[in-house]
């Protein structure tokens, strides 16, 4: 348990906190003879738990793949394709649609190359690029360099461990001269911009080292310009894992088989004095929360957190999981039962007959048994949900929370009798309620097959089926609760009640919510997508139809790297040309250390960014600097990072190395409100979901902007 709760914790934290960088992946090499002049070459990661890296053939329009890459192999050559062996995943990414395959935690991963030596006098050397992602961020592109020496005959596979170097990067006075040569400030952006491919501008050269710090954005970085920002990922997760539980306990104590319980338990506490039977009331609850919650900490510890977190996007689980649901909606139909057998209510039922603690204990159980026709779709639902989610106590937190809501009423009426009078009387309504829990559960199937959809790449259930697909089914809901059609235990309706009409009419308000999802909107040449189906529908970017917008051919002309980023909104994708362009409009500007590979940031852009107040302020009050850090392009020339003491060889490992000598953290999206003068106004923002924060984030750090500006006129 304690390792759980561990690993939770670890994989929770959504950013980098100050003053670390994460490294989850150690590489040891080694070689080994076969036969003759042929040898083995052996690359090997340890990789934390939690954490994946990629394979060497996955798709590059995803998350980086592994290289390895020779810059001395004269004397060997190599002989076919290079192996892999570990813990392997495949199927087609969520977020980016094309195919993935990543290697776990729970093995080694190994590379193995077969060379045959032509001269072992000459040296095998070179480095392995590589990505690292969790859960919840990925980090940008890493090199493990690697040397080799041909071992003697007889002799043992020659090991080397990697060398790594503690990355915690601390602020320090900032320096005047590197070996007596003298600083150029590095907050005077130079007219004449260069390639984005090229260090000549903005950083300290020397000889083959390179010093990207900027003094004015370190310093104000530890201390900006204004007290906005500060946010941390809010771990709210799990309290909403536990909200949705005890709403899923009060929706299931409104059902034929729990509701009808309510009265005869409460009934039977008070035969006594009225203290023994809020006692004995008490007692009942708890041991209704102790017994689901066993339930769900049984889950949790056997099935695991790995396990959990594999079902997010795996394919044949979600396939699974939507067959289920529809299992599910279809009991709710009534058109059969999902029941436990007879002979476990009927031996549970007579140790409730011994009474005392042991006897209310199972009196609760006896329940649990009895209307799990009922509350077992529920609790499904709930469950996975939290696992999908990744949430690794989510089934425990999950159930304590069904249980709670389940038994709160029992322990409260049973304490306050007089309170019965005040229920509803036991009717067909209580029916209707399971129907339109049935229409939920087939909706929600929709959810998983949508996933299962995207990992596997059918291309068959995009963004316009699927929103077509709800509006049908809840248009069905609308059309039952009006009595257009009823399901085989409905009663004859004889006369719409008013809670019955005023449900149906709600229910129509969102089938036309749901429709306005279908409207494409001008400004971001894209669908509209609902925050009501935030997570639950495609990416709008996923479907059938609809093509991106155009650039601004002046600005590109002067700006190469000035382009569309997501949502069609305007930014620059090099912090020179950006910062220059800041200047010249005098705005302030937004840093957006993305990756091609970063799930959050994806979130962040689809369900944030499309936010017209968000949108409107990132095209005209700011400049957005977008800087990959997984780019790959390489550059005219590779550098050694002063700070990292790592090689610089592409346009990623450039943006990288700024990030951390700058702002002292290596994982995306990490947003920076700068003023064209590269002083940090706010604190950065991590990933965090949720479009308030966001705004208020950048009103905040607008405004204080203006202040600033102002005060130095």
């Amino acid at each position: 348990m304690k390792q759980l709760i561990l690993s939770f914790l670890i994989l929770t934290i959504g950013f980098t906190a100050s003053g670390q960088v994460l490294n989850p992946v150690k590489w040891t090499f080694e070689i080994e003879k076969i036969a003759g002049d042929d040898y083995k070459l052996k690359y090997i990661a340890k990789v934390d738990k939690g954490w994946t890296v990629y394979s060497q053939y996955t798709s590059d329009d995803g998350p980086v793949p592994t290289s390895v890459n020779y810059e001395a192999m004269e004397g060997i050559q190599l002989i076919g394709k290079a192996s892999e062996s570990g813990s392997k995943k495949e199927g087609v990414d969520a977020y980016f649609g094309v195919n993935v395959i990543k290697f776990l935690a729970d093995k080694p991963f190994i590379i193995e190359q077969k060379i045959k030596v032509k001269d072992a006098s000459k040296p095998i050397a070179g480095y392995v690029n590589f990505m690292a992602c969790d859960h919840s961020k990925c980090l940008p592109p890493s090199d493990a360099e690697f040397s080799f020496k041909i071992p003697l005959d007889g002799a043992s596979p020659i090991k080397t461990d990697l060398k790594t170097t503690e990355n915690t990067v601390s602020p320090s006075e900032t320096p005047t001269t590197i070996n007596d040569t003298p600083i150029v400030a590095q907050n005077t952006i130079v007219d004449t911009l260069k390639t984005s491919a090229d260090f000549s501008v903005g950083a300290i050269i020397n000889g083959d080292k390179i010093d990207q710090r900027v003094p004015t954005l370190v310093s104000t970085y530890e201390k900006p310009l204004s007290n906005c920002g500060g946010t941390e990922e809010k771990k709210e997760g799990l309290l909403w894992t536990f909200i949705f539980g005890l709403l899923g306990g009060f929706i299931a104590l409104l059902t034929p088989c729990v509701f009808p319980m309510l009265p005869i338990t409460v009934s039977f506490f008070t035969k006594d004095t009225k203290r023994k039977g809020w006692v004995n009331g008490l007692i009942y609850g708890v041991s209704i929360i102790v017994i689901y919650v066993l339930i769900g900490l049984l889950i949790t510890i056997f099935v695991g957190p790995e396990a959990l977190n594999r079902l997010s996007t795996n394919w044949i689980a979600n396939t699974l999981f939507f067959l289920i649901f529809i299992a599910f909606a279809f009991s709710f139909f009534g058109y059969y039962e999902i029941t436990l057998p007879s002979s476990w209510s009927t031996k549970s039922d007579r140790m409730a007959d011994k009474g005392g603690l042991i006897g209310i204990f199972f009196m609760a159980f006896t329940l649990a048994l009895v209307s799990f026709s009922c509350t077992g779709p529920i609790i499904g639902t709930a469950i996975v949900q939290a696992a999908t989610k990744g949430e690794y106590l989510g089934p425990f937190l999950v159930m304590l929370g069904f249980s709670t809501g389940l038994a709160l009423p029992f322990g409260l009426f049973a304490a306050f009798p007089a309170w019965l009078n005040t229920l509803p009387k036991s009717g067909s309504w209580m029916n209707s309620v399971k129907v339109v829990l049935g229409f939920l559960e087939l909706a929600l199937a929709f959810k998983f097959l949508s996933v299962a959809d995207m990992t596997n790449g059918w291309g068959i259930l995009k963004y316009e089926l699927f929103m077509g697909i709800w509006i049908v089914v809840f248009l069905a809901m609308a059309l039952y609760l009006f009595g257009f059609f009823k399901f085989p235990h409905d009663s004859p309706i004889k006369k719409l009640s008013a809670t019955r009409m005023g449900f149906g009419a709600f229910v129509i308000g969102l089938v036309i919510y749901l429709g306005s999802g279908f409207r494409v909107n001008e400004k971001t040449g894209d669908y509209n997508a609902l925050a009501l189906m935030s997570g639950l529908a495609p990416p709008a970017h996923y479907n059938f139809f609809i093509k991106p917008q155009e650039v601004d051919a002046i600005i590109k002309a002067k700006y190469p790297s000035y382009s569309k980023c997501a949502n069609n909104i305007n930014c620059f994708k090099d912090y020179f040309e950006g910062m220059a362009y800041a200047k010249e409009v005098n705005k302030p500007v937004m840093l957006d250390f993305t990756g091609h590979g970063c799930v959050n940031c994806r979130k962040t852009e689809e369900h944030i960014w499309v936010d017209d107040r968000i949108r409107k302020i990132l095209n005209d009050s700011l400049v957005l600097i977008s800087l990959y850090v997984d780019e790959d392009k390489k550059l005219s020339t590779v550098y050694t990072s002063e700070h990292s003491d790592k090689k610089l060889r592409n346009v990623g490992n450039k943006w990288a190395d700024f990030q951390i000598v700058n702002f002292q953290q290596n994982s995306q999206p990490l947003y920076v409100m700068t003023t064209n003068n590269q002083e940090v106004i706010s604190k950065p923002r991590p990933f965090v979901e949720g479009i308030d924060g966001y705004l208020d984030f950048l009103n905040c750090s607008m405004a204080e902007s203006q202040k600033h500006t102002s005060n130095q006129q």
